[in-house]
């Protein structure tokens, strides 16, 4: 028995030689006595997409979280690149190379999808108050090349006749590419996607599937990708890790964790 899904694995990006960029060491997440995570552990590998699946409570948002820094680890660690980001703060993490969507929007309603994507360029920046202030020539600089950025991502991702219209007037498949595009603009290296397919239809769905793994190739990305959609997650990812009550239950290629029995009994509540 296995979950049906319309197409099973991505294509792997053939310029990439599948370093690994994220590696999730034995995370353990507490809060009060509820144990969220208990001992993840899994690897992204440079170039490739992985999908990240389990029921609701399962604890995908959890671990999400705690990439962003938003939460706190109990046990374990996070290294990107190698490096631990456990001590970074959360308004540094875009400055690392990891941008992030939400499941929940969090765009400015009133401003406009140019605007709010040039918000993105300004969380990875490295300028602050005072060279904002004073316009040094860096600082000038790296504003062009934002500005420049923010026109390719509006072109790449067809949003060029509601650049200037606030977020707020446009339908919510719109918004979605506008928040892809705020964690795009910064060049992350590794991009995690929270429900990207929530409250869209099929066929915005099968769009943002095509549209994900153009994305990774043309960006030349590390995809993390949480979503409850089964298609979509088996048509884009190269590599899938399943949680449930915390705890990962299975890893492999979309096939392989398809066929998984402990997947089937998390989703289903039986194995034939």
């Amino acid at each position: 028995m296995a979950i049906a899904a319309e197409s099973i694995g991505g294509t792997p990006n053939p310029n990439k030689s599948f370093g690994t960029i994220l590696e999730v060491r034995d995370v353990v997440v507490k809060f009060g006595g509820i144990v969220a995570l208990d001992r993840v552990s899994f690897d992204v590998p440079e170039g490739l997409i992985v999908g990240m699946i389990g029921p609701n409570g399962a604890g995908k948002t959890t671990l999400f979280n705690c990439l962003s820094r938003l939460y706190e680890v109990d046990e374990g660690d996070i290294l990107f690149d190698g490096q631990s980001i456990l001590r970074n703060q959360k308004h540094q993490i875009s400055q690392l190379g990891i941008g992030r969507t939400f499941q929940n929007l969090a765009l400015f309603a009133s401003m406009s999808v140019l605007d709010n994507i040039l918000v993105g360029a300004h969380s990875g920046s490295r300028s602050d108050f005072f060279s904002d202030a004073v316009r040094l020539p860096w600082v000038l600089r790296e504003n062009r090349l934002s500005h420049a950025r923010a026109r390719d991502l509006i072109s790449t991702l067809d949003l060029e006749e509601v650049a200037h219209i606030p977020v707020a007037a446009l339908p919510f498949g719109t918004q979605k590419r506008v928040e892809l595009a705020r964690a795009l603009v910064s060049r992350p290296r590794l991009l995690l996607l929270d429900e990207p397919a929530s409250g869209l239809n099929h066929k915005e769905v099968d769009l943002f599937a095509s549209l994900i793994r153009t994305i990774r190739d043309q960006n030349n990305l590390s995809i993390l990708l949480v979503e409850h959609h089964m298609g979509l997650v088996m048509k884009v990812s190269d590599r899938v890790v399943a949680l449930d009550f915390g705890r990962k239950i299975a890893e492999g290629t979309p096939a392989e964790v398809q066929a998984n029995d402990s997947v089937i009994e998390a989703y289903l509540g039986t194995v034939n």
